[in-house]
């Protein structure tokens, strides 16, 4: 194949990829960085993160680039799994509690280990820290730090069952760095230890045999 042929296939390549509707352009990361108003309705963003779409005009905490996939509509964002952002409603409507609360269950389900506060998930979710609290509640009937020590606990007994791991090392590997605070609140929790919950689960297994 000529070289003529071949720059003119690239430069084909090249012309659909700039002009792909669904692609990021340095034009949509700043509209996206500035609110701005002027480019609602000419595309959508998504973050891969949090499974929310939002308006390039939503005042949440700007997203990582690499997190973010465009949207022409709203029906695409939907059709890809998204979940309208509570603060911006991209769809005009209100998603539901429910639906609102299974994804910052899923966000804190899966990253556990970082440092989570209210506030974060607030952040995260595009809603505010006393709405987050009390719709949370509702929904589940515990509070997002009440879950998340939770999941942390479920993580710290599985690691303290399989693993022969130092208890020091379970309290980071399940988010808590602070070992002392870690003995505190699974005891708080299991009512044992994480030493004591480890030798009475070997005990267990013993008798098991």
């Amino acid at each position: 194949m000529s070289d003529s042929i071949n720059n003119e296939l690239q430069e084909s390549e090249d012309h659909e990829i700039l002009n792909d509707p669904n692609m990021m352009t340095n034009q949509k990361w700043q509209a996206i960085i500035d609110n701005d108003a002027s480019y609602n309705n000419q595309f959508f963003y998504a973050v891969k993160t949090t499974g929310i779409f939002c308006k390039p005009s939503c005042k949440s905490r700007v997203p990582k680039k690499e997190n973010v996939r465009i949207f022409l509509n709203a029906e695409q964002a939907l059709h890809a799994n998204f979940r309208p952002c509570k603060r911006c409603k991209p769809t005009n409507e209100r998603l539901p509690d429910s639906e609102w609360v299974a994804l910052i269950t899923e966000y804190i389900d899966k990253n556990f280990i970082e440092k989570l506060t209210l506030e974060t998930l607030a952040d995260i979710a595009h809603g505010s820290p006393y709405h987050l609290h009390r719709t949370f509640k509702k929904i589940k009937g515990i509070t997002p730090v009440e879950y998340i020590q939770q999941v942390r606990v479920n993580a710290a007994k599985k690691d303290l069952i399989q693993t022969n791991k130092a208890i020091a090392d379970i309290s980071i590997c399940v988010g808590m760095p602070n070992t002392p605070y870690f003995i505190t609140l699974f005891k708080k929790k299991t009512g044992h230890t994480p030493a004591q919950y480890r030798q009475l689960r070997q005990i267990s297994k013993m008798e098991e045999l």
